[in-house]
C-alpha cells in the first residue's frame, strides 16, 4: 500500500494547525502582505468574527488529518478554505503562489484519493 497519502494527510495537517495556532499564539513571522492583500485581511479582522472563525475551522481539519478521524469530511470542511488561499495569492499576494498552489494541490490528491466516499455523496438516493 502507498504512503503518499498518509504523507500528504500529515503535511497538510501540520500546516493547516502551525499556521492556525501562530495566529493565536504567534511564534512565526509573517511576510509583510501586498495593498491588495492587507486590506482584505484588514476586512476579515474588522469583522470580528471571520478571521478567528476560519482559524478555527483550519485547526479541527487541521488536527482531524493529523490524528487520521474523519478524514473526508475535514478535507470537505477544509475545501472552502483551501480554494481562497488559493485564490488569495493568484489575485492579492502573488508572492506566495506556490505555497497556495501546493495546499491547492494536497487537497486535490487527498480528495481524489478519498472519491470512493465522496461518490456515495453524489448518488441518486431518491425512491
Amino acid at each position: 500500500m502507498s504512503k503518499l497519502p498518509l504523507i500528504a494527510r500529515i503535511i497538510l495537517g501540520l500546516i493547516f494547525t502551525v499556521f492556525s495556532i501562530n495566529f493565536f499564539v504567534p511564534f512565526l513571522p509573517m511576510p509583510e502582505p501586498t495593498p491588495e492583500a492587507g486590506a482584505f485581511l484588514g476586512a476579515l479582522m474588522a469583522s470580528g468574527y471571520m478571521f478567528y472563525f476560519i482559524k478555527i475551522v483550519e485547526l479541527v481539519g487541521g488536527i482531524m488529518l493529523l490524528i487520521g478521524i474523519c478524514i473526508p469530511f475535514a478535507l470537505l470542511l477544509l475545501a472552502p478554505v483551501v480554494v481562497n488561499i488559493f485564490l488569495f495569492h493568484i489575485f492579492l499576494d502573488p508572492g506566495g503562489f506556490l505555497m497556495g498552489l501546493f495546499i491547492f494541490l494536497l487537497e486535490l490528491y487527498l480528495l481524489y484519493h478519498y472519491r470512493s466516499v465522496f461518490s456515495k455523496i453524489c448518488s441518486d438516493t431518491r425512491v
